[in-house]
């Protein structure tokens, strides 16, 4: 039977992991953002080195899970580098990093959708490259992939429970200690539906306007 009195107690230790949730999260996201940035720009460079290690380092993490890669860098990385990571450290990087190759594709598709002129009139106004990308790459390839990198943002979102598996003290971990603690198992983890679905329900609707708003000039 549900307890209100237990959820009462319980709710603010999950609402605290909740904020940890969304903060690995949106950091994990940055580095998404910076790393699909930097993929897209290596996997297009003139230089085959670059070009084929990138699409080598790429292809392989999107083919190995996510969770090995997490395993990997809080557990495997000291032995082998010396570094350590705490568990936030590798949870944000193993997501970013992971997701930073899918990010590279849709950054992909919004360079190549710039139209070939306005690289043509860069170069024909001795434009650096740096220039040309900051200047008139970017300003027109990223908006319009706004809506895809906020999908991509949600999904990331939905993702942070495997990083429990590292011990990093989310949402997923709370509800885990709880339920060691009081072996009632209906609440925690209903609780935890109910605060994901709190905050990837209106995210997704808003993405969705974004996403039609965005459209509408195109479409006139």
């Amino acid at each position: 039977m549900w307890d209100w009195e237990y959820v009462i107690e319980i709710l603010p230790e999950l609402l605290a992991a909740l904020k940890m949730t969304v903060t690995a999260t949106i950091c994990g996201f940055v580095v998404a953002c910076a790393g699909g940035l930097f993929f897209a720009g290596a996997a297009r460079s003139g230089w085959k080195v670059l070009s084929l290690s990138a699409k080598g380092v790429i292809a392989f993490i999107r083919n190995t899970p996510l969770l090995v890669q997490v395993f990997f860098l809080y557990y495997s990385l000291p032995v082998v580098t010396g570094v350590s990571l705490t568990a936030f450290q590798a949870g944000i990087i193993g997501l970013g990093l992971h997701y930073s190759t899918y990010l590279s594709e849709v950054y992909r598709s919004g360079i190549e959708a710039v139209p070939k002129g306005q690289w043509e009139a860069a170069l024909a106004l001795n434009f650096s490259k740096v220039k040309t990308w900051t200047n008139i790459i970017l300003p027109q390839a990223i908006p319009p992939i706004i809506p895809v990198l906020g999908n991509y943002l949600l999904v990331m979102f939905k993702e942070t429970p495997v990083l429990s598996a590292i011990t990093l003290v989310e949402l997923m971990l709370t509800a885990k200690n709880i339920v060691a603690d009081s072996y009632r198992v209906f609440e925690p983890y209903t609780l935890v539906g109910i605060l994901f679905l709190a905050i990837s329900y209106p995210a997704s609707l808003l993405i969705q306007r974004l996403e039609k708003r965005m459209q509408l000039p195109a479409g006139r």
